[in-house]
């Protein structure tokens, strides 16, 4: 077999894959109109909060639901640069519910969840084009029992893998200082908080604005 060798200094980034998790009423979803040219795939009948913006979306109730916009936009979704999946703790949910109807054991059901979720993330996160998940907010366990803030989803094991499958894993903070609020994507993690920024790009918080953040990691389309 002949090696086709390469250097890192050839890789270049093109699509980015964001995992934003935050409170009920954060403006994680508001967030979908920073990004450029996006499509949604919503779970959860909550975009009020972009009434107005003439943003395309498709709702998803059901695991097949999700894989038939999959394939949609692998084969015919060329004219929109990123796509907002609202939220992936709610298609989990959704998921569990499937999967406990096949199985009396709830082992097999959390089992066959984190295999049906790692696969289709995995696939969306492979699509030529940039990907936002949203996530709610729930104290999760490290592998060594470590407790963090973090995003949410069904199933200890799904929940502590989800992290791991994405380059940019932000927190959506808000809060008030000096009788002031302000809203920021933290970027870093911290000892009570899960963030990451695998492009190494990004200061330890950043404004709520996805298309300013894909554009200073060096994202096509941004």
């Amino acid at each position: 077999m002949a090696i086709n060798l390469k250097t890192t200094s050839s890789i270049a980034t093109s699509h980015i894959n964001i995992l934003c998790y935050g409170q009920s009423g954060s403006g994680k979803t508001t967030l979908i109109k920073t990004l450029p040219k996006p499509i949604i795939l919503s779970a959860e009948s909550g975009l009020r909060s972009l009434d107005g913006t003439d943003i395309p979306y498709i709702e998803v109730e059901t695991m097949d639901d999700l894989k038939e916009a999959y394939s949609w936009l692998k084969n015919e979704g060329g004219e929109y640069s990123s796509v907002a999946i609202d939220s992936i703790s709610e298609i989990g949910e959704v998921v569990l519910s499937e999967e406990k109807q096949k199985s009396k054991d709830p082992r097999q059901a959390y089992g066959a969840l984190a295999d049906s979720m790692m696969s289709i993330i995995r696939a969306f996160r492979n699509l030529p084009m940039h990907v936002y998940m949203t996530a709610k907010l729930s104290q999760v366990q490290d592998d060594v029992g470590k407790l963090f803030w973090g995003p949410s989803m069904p199933g200890s094991k799904t929940g502590q893998q989800l992290p791991y499958l994405f380059d940019e894993v932000l927190a959506m903070r808000f809060g008030k200082t000096d009788d002031k609020e302000w809203r920021g994507l933290m970027c870093k993690g911290d000892t009570s908080w899960i963030a990451k920024d695998r492009s190494g790009k990004l200061s330890d918080w950043e404004d709520p604005d996805l298309g300013k953040l894909i554009a200073k990691i060096g994202g096509q389309d941004a």
